[in-house]
């Protein structure tokens, strides 16, 4: 619907109080239609003459005199949720998705569901945000799911403004997080038996996520590294986490020669896969495996991030270089293009590697 020409409004003085008419384009799921709308400006005490009172409205009528306006959309969050979760929710991966879904469900619909988006602003998501009472962390990613569809509203008109400006979420308390030592590790191998042997010193050695590990084939395992292509999640294959998870790692001469001892003739097997030839799901073996087995040994375990951030330790105390560590736990983007593979392995992650993996297995 085109914009009409420059409009100049109305102004009305009831009783003690300053009103301003004018016309607003408005659309929705019902169509596009035109509404001359009536708003409270301010008392008479705020603006004592009609010209401090026709000032106020010139201010108003900007935004709809603007060449970029587009008319103020009526759809529902309820109407708009439909269309986002068959549209875009399928584009996603399967993992962020099932996420996202709940997060529609559980926290944003019951208390948008009869709002329209464009009424949406920093002050109703600071109240949401403040009411939500859940953990920092969940707060955070209720906000990054809200914030996801709203990028997606913009993009198809329904909105033009921004909610989240100078919205404050709660301070993240970060909880110690419990991890392998090395003492740990041994005895972890040494009563674990095959194939979760390999599984777990892969996990130790690597520093690999869980779902990482499990998307292994024997095509991804090098004479001296392992390639990080893909991921699963519930036994299904996906992309990584980012970019930067694409990535090679280092292996010890000693587990390389142990996977060498163990690959299989066809290389596009997974390392790790059922009798029926599907993944691995990382969550049923940290339940019926890696937790039982911890718990015989008397070993504190918060699944196989315990692994993680013993490795990401370990590398602490034997002084390796920030950029190995960020490299080798896939947490930013290296300087050189890791999705083809073509730079060689460092040499102070090979030093590293080296020693890691004589003290895993002494």
């Amino acid at each position: 619907m085109a914009r009409r020409r420059y409009q100049r409004g109305s102004l009305v003085l009831r009783g003690k109080v300053w009103y301003g008419r004018w016309w607003e384009d408005f659309f929705g799921p019902e169509g596009r239609h035109r509404k001359n709308v009536c708003m409270r400006l301010g008392t008479i005490e705020d603006f004592p003459t009609k010209k401090l009172a026709r000032r106020e409205l010139e201010q108003r009528l900007a935004r709809v005199n603007s060449p970029l306006y587009r008319g103020v959309s009526t759809i529902l969050f309820s109407q708009f949720v439909v269309s986002w979760q068959e549209r875009v929710l399928p584009q996603m991966k399967p993992s962020t998705a099932v996420n996202y879904r709940s997060i529609v469900r559980k926290h944003l619909l019951p208390r948008f569901q009869k709002t329209q988006l464009a009424q949406l602003n920093p002050e109703t998501v600071q109240e949401f945000v403040v009411c939500l009472g859940v953990s920092p962390k969940t707060v955070r990613n209720v906000v990054n799911c809200l914030r996801s569809m709203w990028q997606t509203a913009e993009a198809w008109g329904y909105v033009h403004h921004d909610p989240f400006r100078g919205v404050r979420l709660p301070q993240m308390v970060k909880a110690e997080q419990p991890y392998f030592t090395l003492e740990e590790v041994r005895e972890i191998l040494a009563a674990s038996p095959e194939p979760y042997r390999t599984f777990y010193w892969l996990a130790a050695e690597t520093g690999l996520r869980a779902g990482e590990l499990c998307g292994v084939r024997w095509r991804d395992i090098g004479t001296d590294a392992l390639y990080v292509k893909q991921s699963v999640w519930r036994g299904k294959t996906q992309t990584t986490k980012s970019k930067a998870a694409n990535r090679p790692i280092a292996l010890s001469p000693h587990l390389a020669a142990h996977l060498s001892l163990r690959r299989e003739a066809d290389s596009n097997l997974l390392i790790f896969r059922t009798k029926k030839e599907t993944p691995w799901d990382h969550n049923l073996v940290r339940k019926r495996k890696l937790y039982p087995l911890c718990r015989k040994l008397g070993i504190a375990c918060k699944g196989f991030k315990s692994f993680r951030h013993g490795q990401a330790t370990l590398q602490d105390q034997m002084s390796v270089p920030v950029k190995v560590r960020q490299q080798r736990m896939g947490h930013t983007d290296p300087s050189l293009t890791i999705g083809t593979y073509t730079h060689a392995i460092s040499a102070d992650e090979r030093r590293f590697v080296e020693e890691l993996g004589s003290r895993l297995i002494q």
